[in-house]
């Protein structure tokens, strides 16, 4: 019988609310320019007919409460506060009506960007993985089973060393949690461990090394995440 060449690091798995489990991490996918006020921050618009997604690695996880060095490549690393929809089912052309059944509950995130790399990708029309997919840029706090919580309007907000950067509602986003669902899952077979990162408001910013990063979802748990 054969044997791996080597081991892979193991991907952290998130905490549940109330429960000693952990969800396992499967894919990262991000809903891109869900917030109008972003996307006009960042110079584009919305796309009115659907949404748009890019990916991030399992390993570019790690969970509220770390610390992580200023990552190479980069002089302008943000911070974009996001609401997580956490897979617990099967779900394939789930239509919209149908689409809150797969999903096992919500927690924070954090989506790290190397902001001038993404930029400088975009530009010239190519991916942006270099500025996304970025180690230890997607933190997650510990995740509320659905039954707990109800995306609606709660706040979502963000402070870097106290101070207030990112203050919106779960109003604002274009699309919304049974959209996502059904819409991704038209091109996915989504599965228990995938997670969704729904998008970020307005007031994104570039972090330092030192930086203090905490911010949350009323109703969720709080995240924090420190830059070294």
């Amino acid at each position: 019988m054969s044997s791996l060449l080597f081991d892979l690091p193991a991907v952290p798995a998130i905490p549940v609310r109330g429960d000693t489990v952990r969800l396992p991490i499967g894919r990262i996918f991000c809903v891109g320019r869900n917030y109008a006020k972003h996307a006009a921050e960042m110079g584009t618009e919305i796309d009115p007919e659907k949404p748009f997604y890019f990916t991030k690695s399992a390993y570019s996880a790690v969970l509220s409460g770390a610390e992580a060095p200023y990552p190479p490549g980069t002089d302008n690393y943000h911070h974009e506060m996001e609401m997580v929809i956490a897979i617990g089912a099967q779900g394939f052309q789930t239509d919209r009506a149908e689409a809150k059944s797969v999903v096992f509950g919500y927690c924070c995130a954090l989506d790290m960007t190397r902001r001038d790399l993404q930029l400088a990708e975009r530009a010239k029309q190519r991916p942006w993985d270099l500025g996304k997919d970025v180690e230890d840029s997607a933190v997650f706090a510990q995740i509320a089973p659905a039954a707990s919580f109800d995306p609606s309007d709660q706040r979502i907000h963000l402070s870097v060393n106290w101070e207030i950067r990112q203050d919106a509602t779960l109003e604002e986003p274009t699309w919304k949690v049974d959209e996502i669902v059904a819409h991704l899952s038209g091109f996915y077979h989504l599965r228990p461990g995938d997670l969704i990162l729904t998008g970020t408001p307005t007031g994104v910013g570039s972090v330092q090394p030192g930086d203090e990063i905490t911010g949350g979802v009323d109703g969720l748990d709080p995240i924090s995440f420190k830059i070294l």
